[in-house]
């Protein structure tokens, strides 16, 4: 049975981030997925019970068949041989836990979008356009796009994610760098959103993130998990307005309708919403694996 795990304490710690605690090993990195939540760039109150455990099972899934596309970062889930993490410790990081290797980190994330939702259909509310890039007029919420559209964002000086268009992406990194962040990122959004359309789900859009490892471009951090996509229910898709949803999409809407301003701190999670958020997670693990979650990581 798992527990609920807000944070982790190892020696050699790298990176807190907003869900993964993150530790030196040398020439590699234990990336720990925690149960800790985020919305609109704040970190909740509230554990989601085996969230942590989804997070690095499907990254794990995704990272091993999407090889052939592009390198990523994975060495293993097997902590056994760690000298840094004792007998006492390896039962809570139990499905959690990932090896990777270290990478030079490139600060975008790589957006791409199916349908638009989210900042995109609130950018076109805006201005018509998504990236910078004029979109059809009379669009709804939930549409389907002509095609898939990279859309990129970057951190801004206030911490948040602000989309960019590609030619500022391309003046960043440079256009050679924005070309094959571009080319990669539709090339792996094709292939998922194929892969969950057999199991009767939409990726609507999803966000990727690389690095450089000995001079390749390298996929990291975690892979099309509830946390940086959305997965619709295909069934009942109805375009024009929210979606019935697998991921953390639940949660921004219950805290859109509370009041809060954005800015920390959050308010805790009602149980009902905790209850919702936990089967959503699972279920995007149960419908994309085709396997029940493990009735060991179940509290």
């Amino acid at each position: 049975m798992t527990h609920a795990l807000m944070a982790t304490d190892l020696p050699n710690r790298f990176h807190q981030g907003k869900v993964r605690d993150t530790y030196d090993l040398g020439d590699r990195l234990l990336m720990v997925a925690s149960d800790r939540i985020s919305a609109f760039d704040v970190v909740l109150p509230t554990r989601i019970l085996g969230k942590g455990i989804v997070l690095t099972q499907l990254s794990r899934f995704w990272f091993e068949r999407t090889r052939d596309l592009v390198s990523n970062h994975m060495v293993t889930i097997d902590l056994t041989a760690l000298e840094t993490v004792g007998e006492q410790e390896l039962p809570e990081l139990d499905g959690r836990a990932m090896i990777v290797r270290k990478a030079e980190r490139i600060d975008v994330e790589c957006v791409v979008r199916g349908y638009l939702a989210g900042s995109g259909w609130a950018e076109y509310g805006a201005t018509g356009t998504l990236a910078g890039q004029p979109l059809p007029p009379g669009l709804r919420q939930a549409d389907r796009l002509d095609e898939p559209r990279f859309s990129p964002a970057i951190k801004n000086d206030d911490g948040h994610d602000e989309n960019v268009s590609v030619a500022r992406l391309g003046s960043l990194v440079g256009a050679g760098l924005a070309g094959r962040l571009e080319e990669v990122s539709l090339a792996l959004y094709g292939f998922a959103a194929t892969f969950a359309a057999e199991r009767d789900l939409i990726l609507a859009d999803t966000k990727f993130e690389f690095g450089f490892v000995d001079g390749e471009l390298t996929l990291i951090d975690e892979l099309l998990t509830p946390d940086s996509s959305r997965f619709w229910d295909a069934a009942l898709y109805r375009p024009g307005g929210d979606q019935p949803s697998f991921d953390k999409q639940f949660v921004r809407d219950w805290l859109s309708r509370s009041g809060w301003n954005r800015e920390p701190p959050a308010p805790e999670l009602p149980a009902e919403v905790v209850a919702g958020t936990t089967e959503r997670y699972h279920g995007a693990y149960e419908r994309l694996t085709g396997e029940a979650f493990p009735a060991r990581w179940i509290g």
